[in-house]
């Protein structure tokens, strides 16, 4: 049994922890740095710990201090959310080194998972499709160069040791290379602090579809249906739904076994999204593993009826799995990240006061947000402020949900992307499902994206 939980995160997925911890009756702690001292989860907690001050490297990031504030306040557990701190190897294992129980999969697991060129090559020995391109990292540009010309252009550079489209660069052709390799290292070095690089074929008109996975300790695993991912901006994921609206019944069981397999491969525990990208005849490969709860997994439980914080903490506490195989969706979910960013400027993130918010509300509609009136966007953190979710039973109805609740949520006092995601919803081609990863860069101006 957990007697207590320290939730190294902040804003709207702390929040969403603290409600699974609630839920559970399982006292929780909240930290905090000194620019979120009036920020919710602080006040939402049984218990705060401020841990430094506003910049990540010295609060949110500072393991000793996190370790410190658990130690203190008595917690035997840690739930790190996503981002931050939760596929950090390195602190998964100075958790279990100070008797403290990590939330997510072990340290090993997540090292191997965690580097994108490792975790192909183990995909490869379990015969799980992967994109062709190198067996490992690439050392140079004239390695990449030669690679490259083997597989065929155009090909992607992209960072071994991290994600979210930081240190990816598209390669069109040879004379390209060496100065794409040098622009790819550099943002994956200052992004994720290596700079290690490996290379993939590019996927002309993807889909990016992942399968939300759990699995317990007794080696049991769980599928909780599809989330199709691919409308992005920069490499980032904007709007998600489930189920694909791409996928035929055959392809998405495939993928589904596909994801259990991966799994077992590694020997995965926890909660988990195993990611594909999916080519325009339906043939789908692995791209890589998150080794977290991922931001948009609210669209998985709207579809599913699963609580997916509340079965994390249970695998972690020793449970076991109430179900085995996939759960299919049922009707239709959509997510909307709402971000403090202006898309007429190059989504520019954008701060300052929220001087009136009101959340849209009704059937088949959540909102996932640490706002309120009054509360100061700091400077220091990721911009996303809410996750706008609809559910509804066929997918043109979650459509049209997700515009009313739209119009409906007002939020002053900074910009954001809210009309761009009702101008998106609004198109053709999300109509229809007929979208790609490359959907946004292709109609910048019919969006209005500067």
């Amino acid at each position: 049994m957990l007697s207590k939980i320290l939730i190294a995160n902040r804003g709207e997925v702390a929040l969403r922890i603290i409600r699974a911890c609630r839920e559970l009756e399982i006292p929780c702690v909240a930290v905090y740095s000194e620019a979120d001292a009036a920020s919710l989860h602080t006040s939402e907690a049984d218990e705060a710990v401020c841990i430094g001050p506003g910049p990540v490297t010295e609060s949110y990031l500072n393991i000793p201090a996190v370790i410190a504030a658990a130690e203190i306040k008595g917690c035997d557990a840690i739930h790190p959310g996503y981002g931050l701190l939760a596929e950090n190897a390195a602190f998964v294992q100075t958790c279990a080194d100070s008797d403290l129980i990590f939330i997510g999969p072990g340290a090993a697991v997540m090292r191997r998972m965690g580097d994108k060129a490792l975790a192909k090559q183990e995909m490869r020995k379990a015969r799980i499709p992967v994109i062709p391109g190198s067996e490992g990292e690439v050392a140079s540009a004239g390695e990449a160069a030669a690679l490259a010309g083997e597989v065929g252009y155009p090909v992607l550079l992209k960072a071994a040791k991290g994600g979210g489209g930081r240190g990816m660069r598209l390669v069109g052709g040879p004379g390209e290379m060496e100065s794409q390799f040098m622009l790819a290292h550099s943002e994956a070095d200052n992004a994720f602090g290596d700079g290690a690089l490996y290379l993939e074929k590019a996927v002309a008109g993807p889909h990016h579809v992942e399968v939300q996975v759990l699995a317990d300790k007794a080696g049991s695993v769980l599928t909780l249906g599809e989330r199709d991912c691919s409308v992005q901006r920069r490499h980032q994921k904007l709007i998600e739904e489930s189920p694909s609206p791409m996928l035929d019944p055959e392809t998405r069981q495939k993928m589904a076994a596909a994801a259990i397999a991966a799994c077992r491969a590694c020997g995965y525990e926890n909660a988990g999204t195993v990611e594909f990208l999916v080519d325009s005849g339906g043939s789908f490969y692995f791209m890589e593993m998150n080794t977290r709860v991922q931001v948009e997994h609210p669209v998985s439980e709207m579809t599913t009826g699963v609580d997916i914080v509340k079965e994390q903490i249970r695998i972690a506490r020793g449970e076991r799995l109430p179900h085995t195989g996939s759960i299919l969706a049922r009707g239709h979910a959509i997510e909307l990240r709402i971000i403090a960013e202006d898309p007429n400027d190059g989504f520019r993130p954008n701060t300052g006061q929220i001087s009136r918010y009101m959340p849209p509300g009704g059937p088949g509609v959540r909102v996932d947000s640490h706002l309120y009136e009054g509360y100061e966007v700091p400077v220091f953190y990721d911009s996303l402020l809410a996750k706008l979710v609809v559910w509804d039973s066929s997918r043109p109805s979650a459509i049209r949900r997700a515009l009313r609740a739209l119009d409906e949520y007002i939020i002053e006092g900074v910009i954001t992307n809210k009309e761009l995601c009702a101008a998106i919803l609004r198109t053709p081609e999300f109509g229809k499902g007929e979208y790609t990863t490359a959907f946004l860069d292709e109609n910048r101006d019919r969006l209005g994206i500067g």
